[in-house]
């Protein structure tokens, strides 16, 4: 049984959430730019990979987080919501891993970047009106 499709609740769940993905991933592209200019390749290379760590499981939660809505799936919101959050966070894990391990990145930009992006979802409701 698909709910997601028909489910007025669901639409609205979501856009929010892609608006939140949107307005961080512009954030980031503004921000590496600003640094780019001002520090170098090396510093935005190291703040938009911070970025991106923190925008992809994003995606991967919202996708995952808002299939359902509604009292009549009530089970189904649960189980979609904290599956989404283990898939975010091992994805998290693995794209750390994956960077400390391949890439030379510098702290501060790096961490810079994801700490903004990962305070996103909390600023974001001031600027965005449902």
């Amino acid at each position: 049984m698909n709910l997601s499709k028909s489910n007025p609740l669901v639409k609205a769940g979501r856009k929010f959430a892609y608006q939140q993905i949107g307005i961080s991933i512009t954030i980031v592209l503004i921000f590496t730019l600003i640094i780019y200019f001002i520090w170098g390749v090396t510093t935005a290379t190291s703040a938009l990979t911070g970025g991106v760590i923190g925008v992809v499981p994003n995606i991967i939660f919202a996708y995952k987080a808002f299939k359902y809505a509604g009292a009549k799936s009530s089970k189904l919101v649960v189980e979609s919501f904290f599956s989404g959050v283990k898939i975010k966070m091992i994805v998290t894990a693995l794209l750390f891993a994956m960077v400390f391990k391949t890439l030379s990145i510098l702290p501060l930009p790096f961490f810079g970047m994801f700490c903004l992006v990962m305070a996103m979802p909390l600023l974001t409701p001031f600027f965005v009106k449902q």
